[in-house]
């Protein structure tokens, strides 16, 4: 039988804030108290290293992010923190790295084994087609509720078709962006920061008047923010970035 989605408090953390699991460094966050889920950082199926030249480059508003999104891989993530998904006093949303399908239905398979995993996240490569997302679904429907992270773009025009083909929820990818850094090198990360809640609001409103059933995220910093992309239609609200600044945590 399929679990339901469901939050009972709607603010949860974004893929990559927080870990891979809800166990350590938390009550310098002030605790996952006011959460009402726990998503993992991004795993893929093999192991990753970070990139060989990470790089954090800010602007006005925000900064930019490349990290290569390494992780252990999903056959160790299981091993080590499994148990620690079970015992946790908040849901678990894994946050998996979906750009091959094949790879993708054996992940969202296993998951189906945790009690304690209401739900999956998927996320892609930039640029992947609408058609290998559909079959990403396809292949993947079953007990565990599928949230698809999309960006901006894709959001409008292909969440209608994945809610309409069985899956249960979107939600907004950070968005990405390129700057030069102090070399003169061109990088491509993901966009973090206030400067972009506008356009997330915005993306969220669209997709909520479509009667698309949205994750809100993108520069969430504050109560009102939360409130905000509630009163425009969320079914719940991603925050990232600001985890990372516990001291004058406002939510």
């Amino acid at each position: 039988m399929k679990r339901d989605l469901y939050f009972s408090k709607p603010l949860i953390n974004a893929a990559g804030s927080l870990g891979f699991a809800p166990d350590r460094g938390l009550e310098d966050f002030g605790g996952l108290s006011s959460f009402g889920a726990f998503v993992t950082n991004p795993l893929s199926l093999r192991p990753r290293l970070p990139t060989a030249q990470p790089a954090l480059i800010q602007f006005p508003g925000g900064f930019l992010l490349h990290s290569g999104l390494p992780n252990p891989g999903f056959n160790a993530a299981l091993k080590k923190y499994s148990a620690k998904w079970n015992r946790a006093s908040l849901p678990i949303i894994v946050h998996l790295m979906a750009d091959r399908p094949e790879e993708t239905q054996h992940m969202v398979r296993q998951l189906e084994n945790f009690e304690n995993v209401m739900a999956v996240q998927l996320g892609f490569a930039p640029l992947l087609s609408d058609d290998i997302i559909l079959l990403t679904l396809e292949m993947c429907l079953g007990e565990i509720p599928l949230i698809f992270a999309l960006p901006h773009e894709q959001v409008l025009s292909l969440g209608p078709r994945l809610i309409q083909h069985g899956a249960d929820a979107v939600s907004l990818a950070s968005p990405r962006g390129a700057m030069y850094d102090k070399n003169g090198k061109l990088i491509t990360g993901r966009l973090y920061g206030q400067s972009l809640f506008p356009r997330a609001l915005d993306v969220l409103r669209s997709a909520a008047m479509l009667g698309l059933p949205v994750i809100g995220s993108g520069g969430v910093w504050t109560d009102v923010d939360v409130e905000s992309m509630l009163k425009a239609g969320a079914m719940a609200v991603e925050t990232d970035a600001q985890l990372w600044v516990p001291k004058e945590a406002d939510l």
